[in-house]
């Protein structure tokens, strides 16, 4: 059994002994790094052909790239979402993709709020007043408003929206959440009200995303949806950069339709800030580097349970393997 850490460039140098600890004895466990900034990657492209699992976190596998593998089994993700695979042609050819069923979700709801309050308390605006400016200055904040009593609108209701739903009502915030694919009775179950967007956008103080990427959701809030922003509510990304727009919310920061937002990814997963001065630099944007998943804990159980999955889905043990989703039938 051979199986693949497939790597890009920022990744490589984590630390991995837990996989190596969770490698069976007859397994035989290689790191190969992709880098889509050089013109030939063929020495990764031959470190996983013959593989018969992939544990993956950055690299996408296209067609192309699956073509490449002519043992595989299983693609197994370290963390909960699979839009870095075109899960129909895996399908096609055979290869199951799973990707861990929770790991994170107590760090990101945490961070989340951490976000959040950041934004709506001035924390980074007063820090900068007294350490910077040297002022000591109770207002440099204005007009800042009691957040028992806001309305919290979450924009996927999963296992992390309702986590952060819970923590909202821990600081006596309303919430209401927009999810077309959850159950009424479970938004019931932990009193969130399901509401269409567009009443979300109109009644939220905080909008809060937190969904997997598709190809439906892609730049999902743009211009028209922050026009419908009524109350210039807080915004917080803790989901996936590319759902954003980020020219458009700039826009929306600009012509007064948000106050403030927190973004915890941006559209690229690997960004040369040197590229971003235009998102740089501004009291009403926060930008923190996809690290709401965080801490030594989640990051042993991505390791542990990406690679239980991934033995266990090889093994044919399909009812041990604890997916996000499973895009195999057997």
């Amino acid at each position: 059994m051979k199986i693949v850490l497939t790597e890009v460039p920022f990744s490589v140098d984590r630390n991995m002994s837990v996989e190596y600890q969770c490698c069976p004895p007859d397994g035989k466990m290689v790191v190969a790094v992709y880098d889509e900034n050089k013109a030939d990657n063929e020495a990764f492209f031959k470190e996983v052909e013959d593989a018969d699992i992939i544990v993956n976190s950055y690299v996408y596998f296209g067609k192309p790239e699956i073509d490449r593998l002519k043992n595989c089994k299983v693609i197994s993700f370290q963390s909960t979402g699979y839009n870095e695979v075109d899960l129909d042609y895996a399908t096609e050819k055979g290869i199951g993709v799973v990707s861990i069923l929770d790991y994170s979700t107590e760090e990101t709801a945490e961070n989340t709020m951490a976000l959040m309050l950041c934004l709506q308390r001035g924390l980074r605006i007063y820090d900068r007043s007294v350490q910077v400016k040297k002022e000591w200055n109770y207002k440099a904040v204005p007009d800042m408003k009691r957040i028992a009593g806001q309305t919290m609108g979450i924009v996927g209701l999963g296992r992390i929206g309702q986590a952060v739903a819970k923590r909202a009502k821990g600081f006596e915030m309303n919430v209401i959440a927009y999810d077309p694919f959850l159950p009424p009775e479970v938004a019931e179950g932990i009193g969130v009200k399901l509401v269409d967007l567009d009443t979300l956008l109109a009644e939220a103080d905080v909008i809060s995303l937190h969904m997997n990427l598709t190809d439906q959701n892609y730049h999902m809030f743009n211009k028209d949806l922050f026009m419908k922003c009524k109350k210039k509510p807080f915004f917080v990304n803790e989901s996936r950069g590319a759902i954003v727009c980020e020219d458009d919310l700039l826009w929306a920061l600009d012509n007064g339709y948000i106050k403030a937002a927190a973004l915890d990814m941006l559209e690229s997963e690997n960004p040369d800030m040197a590229n971003y001065g235009h998102l740089l630099g501004r009291d009403d944007l926060l930008l923190t580097p996809h690290y709401g998943y965080y801490s030594t804990t989640s990051e042993y159980l991505a390791a542990k349970l990406s690679m239980d999955n991934a033995l266990n889905y090889y093994w044919g043990k399909y009812d041990l393997v604890k997916v996000e989703r499973n895009h195999v039938k057997h």
